[in-house]
């Protein structure tokens, strides 16, 4: 992932919103706030998400989203208007926060209890003529414009929002020997390092680390890349 230049617009600095939630058990991720909930099981992840819902503010359905599973319930706060974290998803992750810790429970985003942490999926397409391949792959994925930084050559989103974005880079020459589609993996800030080492330990190679904390390119013994991007680095 090259760089993230497709929020401009947001009034917070990214460090600003990691540093305001990450004592509260959330981690900011791409254009998002995410935590975990630890359940027992899927009628208790229900039952969370129904009193999280009930007690966080009227406004919450245009900010949140929630996966129930039977160990865990997965939650999302990002502004849908801009498709970026405003001060108010930020006080909502403290509202919600509050509300998890009366019920015996907490917000945590790590990996520490058996499963990894949260994490944000993008495709990454190289293309010479990005406004003459984006149509198809929005019509053959059945996505649509991302809100902030769409146009002809901008993100496509699943409107679900169950898959992960496509975006696309821009080629400078054919690159007929190199892959055209590659993985981002985004990642709390304080999660990448362990993830390169295992990637490595893996069997990986890192292939560059010079855009690092921005984002580090790596490969499998095949060449095949994937960046393990956060979102430090991308401020100024």
């Amino acid at each position: 992932m090259e760089d993230d230049n497709r929020h401009p617009g947001r009034s917070l600095s990214r460090e600003q919103i990691s540093d305001a939630v990450s004592d509260l058990g959330w981690r900011y991720v791409l254009t998002g706030l995410h935590t975990y909930v630890r359940v027992s099981s899927l009628a208790e992840a229900a039952e969370v998400a129904s009193r999280v819902v009930a007690g966080a503010g009227d406004d919450l359905g245009e900010h949140l989203s929630a996966d129930l599973r039977q160990d865990r319930l997965i939650l999302t706060l990002q502004s849908a208007a801009t498709e970026s974290v405003t001060a108010h998803d930020i006080d909502l992750a403290g509202r919600i926060s509050a509300l998890v810790t009366e019920l015996g429970l907490r917000t945590d985003a790590r990996a520490d209890t058996g499963t990894r942490a949260v994490q944000v999926l993008e495709l990454a397409i190289d293309a010479l003529d990005i406004p003459s391949i984006r149509p198809f792959w929005k019509a053959v994925l059945g996505y649509r414009d991302e809100v902030a930084g769409g146009g002809p050559e901008g993100a496509l989103v699943d409107p679900a929002g169950q898959h992960p974005a496509v975006w696309f880079q821009q080629m400078t020459e054919p690159r007929p020997q190199r892959n055209r589609i590659h993985v981002d993996i985004s990642v709390p800030h304080d999660e990448a390092r362990r993830r390169i080492a295992e990637a490595l330990a893996a069997g990986g190679e890192l292939r560059s680390g010079a855009a690092a904390p921005a984002f580090w390119i790596l490969a499998d013994a095949e060449g095949n890349e994937a960046c393990v991007t956060t979102w430090q680095g991308r401020d100024g």
